[in-house]
């Protein structure tokens, strides 16, 4: 996902390499240093939704460099939403049936993937989707890691010339130069900044608290902001709390004893670094067939879009103006070079100013 995230902002392959080997690194660390530091399970993780919202709004005038601007913008957010408590509680006052249906108007298209890549390549397309079907029937946690696996071998089979040498593994970071534009602010960088906040940061404060664990959001949302701030000049797209991995490292499969939970974190930091490290034999394996890994992440994404249309949608009262988010943001739109979320979120909030005006005269 994250792949065709930055591919679709005006990435070249070496360029998506890059801004994936940055934030694999950059999460990783983060991850390994809030745990031992704090020595409670903080699992740092890339925006993945923020990722399908670079997927979905495409490139903006400026191009990559614009991008870049609008990742290091995010990243300056994120900050200020840990230093100026007054900020972030400000973020989190966004309705979440909004912030939700704004989600899943981003998700919609690239959930239909799949649909498109059996049409075009049924074969490749049927073996993999076949393989996640199974593996979701016997153990869900695996089905998009065994789906990716057999969409590399058959990438692999279709296009054997990919073999893959030292060089391809090398770490290859590719410093770009950001330009900073209100089109790339208002398109990529408040959207990718609410969905990171709202889809990521929120609940993954909110999963370590279920779990017992109070560490200080603004402290967590600062520091995984500054560390995405350094990861941003190299291309990667924001750097936040994770909320599924942190499920799985703060609950008692990760470890009996509560106060050695922080290993299980500070390991998946560790695999991460390992896996940016490896970035390029990622990438392009990945550019050998991009409608299967397309189809890889719909898969992927399906269990996101199914939470976020139901958290969307499951208060009456905010239902019409979920819906108009949702509508407009999945509809693709662009007015004045802005993409589809920023405006589904002003259409939603506009009918919910409405509506509750209404509600409140009758």
């Amino acid at each position: 996902m994250v792949l065709k995230g930055l591919s679709a902002a005006g990435a070249t392959e070496a360029q998506a390499a890059s801004g994936l080997m940055a934030l694999a690194i950059a999460m990783g660390l983060a991850g390994v240093a809030l745990s031992v530091s704090l020595r409670q399970p903080i699992s740092v993780a890339w925006s993945t939704p923020g990722a399908a919202l670079l997927a979905s709004t495409g490139a903006v005038a400026g191009g990559w460099p614009a991008a870049v601007g609008a990742f290091l913008t995010v990243a300056a957010l994120l900050v200020a939403a840990g230093l100026f408590k007054p900020f972030g509680r400000a973020v989190a006052a966004i309705p979440g049936a909004l912030a939700n249906a704004m989600l899943a108007g981003v998700l919609f298209n690239l959930c239909l993937a799949p649909v498109k890549a059996l049409v075009e390549t049924p074969l490749a397309a049927g073996i993999v989707i076949v393989v996640w079907l199974i593996v979701l029937r016997y153990r869900r946690i695996y089905a998009t890691p065994a789906a990716a696996l057999a969409a590399a071998l058959v990438i692999g089979h279709d296009a054997p010339s990919l073999a893959l040498g030292a060089a391809q593994f090398a770490p290859a970071p590719l410093l770009i130069l950001p330009q900073f534009t209100l089109e790339a602010f208002l398109s990529l960088a408040l959207p990718l900044f609410i969905v990171t906040m709202a889809s990521q940061n929120l609940p993954g404060v909110a999963v370590l608290k279920a779990y017992g664990y109070s560490p200080s959001p603004s402290l967590l949302i600062g520091v995984t902001g500054a560390f995405g701030a350094l990861a941003a000049p190299f291309g990667g797209h924001a750097v936040n709390l994770s909320a599924i991995t942190a499920a799985m490292c703060a609950s008692p499969e990760a470890s009996a004893d509560p106060g050695r939970r922080w290993i299980a974190s500070a390991t998946a930091g560790l695999g991460y670094v390992a896996l940016g490290l490896g970035a390029a034999a990622v990438t392009k394996v990945a550019a050998g067939s991009p409608i299967l890994v397309e189809a890889v992440a719909g898969l992927a994404l399906l269990s996101a879009l199914g939470s976020a249309l139901h958290n969307a949608l499951s208060v009456t009262a905010e239902r019409e103006a979920a819906l108009a988010t949702f509508l407009v943001a999945a509809s693709g739109v662009s007015f004045y070079g802005v993409g589809g979320a920023f405006w589904g979120l002003l259409a939603g909030g506009a009918v919910l100013i409405v509506t509750r005006a209404g509600a409140s005269r009758a």
